[in-house]
């Protein structure tokens, strides 16, 4: 893909969503390798540069910040220029934060889309993942796998009463996002609205700008664009808060409830892995030099993640031809639970393993505690084996384990371990 940019100047007002101020965008073409920069005109031109070391905040909405200017609510704008894949851009600007239009990305899609979009001379290099990354938080996930193009599955989970728990997959490219994702609009709580204006946020926000939910649900005039919008708008979210990693993505982003701060995690680990080349990761090949388990008892089948004496993301295949399938519920399969432990308490033993004063070195169980299952694990499942540790001596410790399929918990466990050198 070459760099782009667009033909022509282009101009756009509206109101801050924020602020509530009448604000003024000036697009307007920029040279190969300039990237998307704004340009705080009301503060003597003072220029902020979108990229991920630019982030500042990204609670309600992503704020960009160079010295002392900054600049809010960018991601709208930015998924716009992402979903058109442009490129190279000046954005002008005369107040804090970007227009909100109505809420959607379709006020920058028709304005850009009217300047014309233009090929220049150079390449676009794109940033691949060549192996997973995940985050989780306090009940939120997002993940990216690789893919040969840019698809995204979001999961919405609010337990409101007039939202429904919704799953969707959108492979990413620029009809897509015309047709599918550019006209999802913002939306939030009528219980909030009261807290965050108190916080000064959200003075401009309105019913022609914001689907607003009530207690019994969407109480705007027009009803909702897609019965998933609230849905598709979180995907929006996405593409603006990746946008800033200033290159075309490939893979697959999977996330659970994710906001903004947990996108911008993700995107500065991809980041920070495509310059290395390549997340460190260990294949099965490498965890038999670490663990002295086989087949049929090594249960961990990859490291995607590790983060040395803090924390470990393990995968196990649970698939049909398990041994323990044949005697184990044998017509109605279900992987024993001891051995989920037992996958979760090898994860660990790798963590510590890994570290240059245990190498060469065994760890053997002491005890569990706190040990819940919390719904079967059937084959075709893969699990995601985390494990963090919670007091670490020289020769013994503890460490929390939790086992996903699909996000969702299934096992957890409190380990106790020791460790001994080889005999």
């Amino acid at each position: 893909m070459n760099q782009k940019t667009i033909a022509k100047e282009a101009t756009y007002s509206g109101v801050g969503l924020h602020t509530g101020e009448r604000i003024t965008v000036i697009f307007k073409p920029a040279p190969v390798d300039t990237g998307i920069s704004f340009i705080r005109t009301d503060l003597g031109r003072k220029e902020i540069k979108a990229s991920l070391d630019k982030i500042v905040k990204s609670e309600r909405e992503s704020t960009l910040k160079e010295k002392q200017t900054e600049i809010h609510t960018v991601e709208h704008l930015l998924a716009a220029l992402s979903g058109l894949s442009v490129s190279n851009l000046f954005v002008e600007i005369n107040g804090p934060e970007p227009p909100i239009g109505d809420g959607s990305a379709l006020c920058y899609l028709e304005v850009l889309s009217c300047a014309g979009i233009v090929s220049q001379d150079k390449s676009w290099p794109e940033i691949k993942v060549a192996s997973p990354i995940e985050i989780r938080e306090e009940g939120q996930q997002i993940s990216i796998y690789p893919d040969s193009q840019l698809k995204i599955t979001y999961t919405l989970d609010y337990n409101h009463q007039a939202i429904k728990d919704q799953t969707a997959t959108f492979i990413i490219n620029e009809e897509t996002f015309k047709k599918e994702i550019a006209p999802a609009r913002t939306f939030g709580f009528l219980s909030e609205v009261r807290e965050l204006r108190s916080q000064g946020l959200a003075i401009g926000g309105s019913l022609e700008n914001t689907v607003v939910i009530g207690r019994e649900g969407v109480i705007n005039k027009e009803s909702l664009r897609f019965e998933d919008e609230l849905l598709r708008h979180k995907i929006l979210d996405i593409l603006g808060d990746f946008s800033l990693l200033g290159a075309p993505l490939r893979g697959h982003i999977k996330a659970v409830k994710s906001g903004h701060a947990l996108n911008i995690k993700l995107a500065k680990k991809i980041l920070e892995a495509n310059k290395k080349g390549e997340e460190k990761v260990l294949d099965i090949t490498e965890i038999q030099k670490i663990l002295p388990h086989r087949y049929p008892f090594l249960l961990v089948d990859r490291v995607i993640e590790i983060e040395a004496g803090k924390r470990i993301l393990c995968l196990k295949n649970v698939s049909i031809n398990e041994e323990f399938f044949n005697g184990h519920f044998p017509g109605h399969p279900v992987m024993p639970g001891v051995l989920i432990i037992e996958a979760m308490a090898q994860a660990g033993g790798i963590l510590v393993l890994s570290q240059e004063e245990n190498k060469g070195k065994l760890v053997y169980f002491m005890g569990i505690d706190k040990a819940k299952f919390r719904r079967p694990v059937l084959p075709g499942d893969q699990l995601h084996l985390e494990v963090k540790p919670i007091k670490i001596r020289s020769r013994t410790g503890k460490m929390e384990a939790h086992a996903y399929v699909d996000s969702k918990l299934v096992a957890e466990a409190e380990i106790m371990f020791a460790v001994a050198k080889e005999r």
